[in-house]
Parts: C-alpha cells; sequence; structure tokens
C-alpha cells in the first residue's frame, strides 16, 4: 500500500518517519521550509525506545499535492483551519476509491473533508482518527514523542488495511465503532493545549503545578456540563474515565504523583502542538479545541465562561507572540472572576 501524507508537521513528520524506516516509502507534502529541513532524513526519538533513523532515500518529499496522486491512502496531518483547503488540493489528484484518514485534533474533520470530497462510487473513503501521543520538533529534523502512543482509526472501508501498514511500522493503532465519541474524549484531553501554551512550560512541568491543573479541570468541567446537555457521551481516552479528569487534576500534588507514576511517561521535552504553534508563530487551532466547547454551549444553550476566557487569552498570546507571562494561580483567579 502506497501512503501520502498532507501535512509534514510534528504528527506527519513522526507518522511517516516510522513508516519510512519500516520500508514503506511514503509519500510526505509539507511546507518548503519542512521539506528542506528533511533532506537529510527524519530522526526520531521517543520517551519510551530507542531513536530510529529514516533516511532521505527512505520516503519522498514534495510541496505540491500532486504527489500524493498514486497513494492508496492519505493521512490528514494539517491544522484543523486548514481542512477545508487541504481537501480542496488533493481532490483532482486523489486515486479512486482512495482511503483518507484525518489525524488530527478536533472533532469536525472528517466531516469537513466528506464534505469536500464527495461520496458516491469512486470517491474516497474518508476516516475519522485520532492521535493520542505528543510529539515535539526539536531542531532541524528530529521528532521526539514525549507522550502516549496510539492511534485510533474509525471502524469503516479501508480501515484495516491502513491499520495493518501503520502496525508493521510500529505505529499502535486500534480501530474503534465510537470514533465519534472517541473524539470528543480526547478533545477532553485537548483543552489543555491552551493551558500549556499560556504556562511557557513543558508540559510535565505544567502539570507538576497544581494550580495549573485546576485551569484545565475548570475547563474540563465545563465541557462535560456543555457535552451532556448535548446528548454527547464522551469516550475513555487514557487512563482516566472522562468524569474523573478534572477531579484527579485537583487533588494534592502527593496523591496527583502517586496516579501518574501508574500512567504513560512524560518527558521534560513534550509540549502540546499550541505551544510549538506559539513559538513558531503560526496560527492557533483555540477555535478548534476550547472554542468548539463554545460553540456546543451556544448551541444547547449551556454558559461557557472559562473555555470563552481561554479562547481569549490564547488568541492575546498569539497576537502578542508569546505566553502571557503569567502563574497558574493568576490564570486560575481570573478565570474565577
Amino acid at each position: 500500500m502506497q501512503i501520502g501524507i498532507l501535512g509534514a508537521g510534528a504528527i506527519g513528520c513522526h507518522v511517516g518517519g516510522m513508516l519510512a524506516a519500516a520500508g514503506k516509502m511514503p509519500v510526505l507534502v509539507g511546507r518548503a521550509s519542512m521539506v528542506e529541513a528533511l533532506a537529510d532524513g527524519i530522526e526520531l526519538t521517543s520517551v519510551d525506545r530507542p531513536a530510529i533513523k529514516a533516511g532521505p532515500g527512505s520516503f519522498s518529499l514534495s510541496t505540491d499535492p500532486a504527489a500524493l496522486a498514486g497513494c492508496d491512502a492519505v493521512l490528514v496531518c494539517v491544522k484543523s483551519m486548514d481542512t477545508r483547503q487541504a481537501g480542496h488540493e488533493l481532490a483532482p489528484h486523489l486515486k479512486p476509491g482512495a482511503t483518507i484518514a484525518s489525524l488530527q485534533n478536533g472533532v469536525a474533520n472528517a466531516t469537513v473533508l466528506r464534505e469536500v470530497l464527495g461520496a458516491g462510487p469512486g470517491s474516497p473513503r474518508v476516516l475519522a482518527g485520532m492521535v493520542a501521543f505528543n510529539v515535539a520538533r526539536i531542531g532541524a529534523n528530529r521528532f521526539h514523542r514525549g507522550a502516549g502512543a496510539e492511534i485510533v482509526l474509525e471502524d469503516a472501508p479501508g480501515a484495516l488495511a491502513l491499520t495493518g501498514e501503520m502496525l508493521e511500522a510500529g505505529l499502535a493503532t486500534v480501530i474503534r465503532r465510537d470514533i465519534e465519541a472517541v473524539m470528543w474524549g480526547k478533545l477532553l484531553l485537548n483543552l489543555n493545549n491552551a493551558a500549556n501554551a499560556l504556562s511557557g512550560l513543558s508540559l510535565r512541568d505544567q502539570l507538576a503545578d497544581r494550580n495549573w491543573r485546576r485551569v484545565m479541570a475548570l475547563c474540563v468541567r465545563e465541557a462535560l456540563v456543555a457535552m451532556r446537555a448535548a446528548g454527547i457521551r464522551p469516550a475513555r481516552v487514557g487512563p482516566a474515565h472522562p468524569r474523573l479528569i478534572a477531579t484527579v487534576l485537583e487533588l494534592p500534588d502527593w496523591l496527583f504523583y502517586r496516579i501518574v507514576a501508574r500512567m504513560p511517561a512524560m518527558d521534560g521535552e513534550a509540549r502540546t502542538s499550541m505551544a510549538q504553534d506559539l513559538a513558531a508563530g503560526r496560527p492557533s487551532e483555540v477555535d478548534f479545541l476550547n472554542g468548539a466547547i463554545v460553540d456546543l454551549g451556544v448551541k444547547a444553550g449551556v454558559p461557557t465562561p472559562v473555555n470563552a476566557a481561554m479562547v481569549k487569552a490564547v488568541k492575546a498570546a498569539f497576537a502578542a507572540g508569546r505566553p502571557p507571562g503569567v502563574s497558574g494561580a493568576q490564570m486560575l483567579e481570573m478565570l474565577r472572576r
């Protein structure tokens, strides 16, 4: 199976690098600056395994989506705000019946891709997906997985063959029938992206600060109220049930650390994609994360002032080009006003 990746960012390069190291010869399409950075290959490091190197001859690179024309499957790894444009760029080049998998943050990307790419005989088979791990780009061509390990794909035609290819490349991948619930469950965890970006800390250091954990807990509790009002039941993603996430985050440090000791390892290089975007001067996905909760609250008739405040704070930080320089205690006080 020929696999292509549209969006050679941190996640795209991690997945593409793993496929390349396994001899799958993936096609990576990304920005010109990334294509140049990957000319010497892709280095993959992780919190829980030895380093892997995908040499420059083990994958192909392009800035043109037309390079994906012969692919049997395309993994869409662009930012959520670019999904519709990505669909339009892919449409003229896709192989009839190709499998398209969204490996993106947010809950609506697969729906957007289906709208753009259409349905019917010969149309692409679009799969919703979820990535349950964090990848940070370090230097020019090293991509470090700092926490988590799993990819989840929608149980639909095309998923089984693609999953087989991913597993052969060492990418832990599972198929789920309740993919929508899984994506809402992941969104609960992704509400921390904003807190991490605002903190200016690594994920490990941010979560070591009880006040920053309380910031995330406020976002999660509010999100659960909105989801309940909308009839959405998020699936468990990670070690804690959705109803327990906020409670665990609010625990005193000594007890939180005892629970965290049983969770997947996380190292000091892990940062959320939003924190990386802020550092790199790229646009924020906050409208598709905390903003999705605000939109859901509007539809369900539930107020969501905490997530709305996080959206506002993130947009101000991105406008300034840096974290606001506030402590977790200060952010918590701002949200509680």
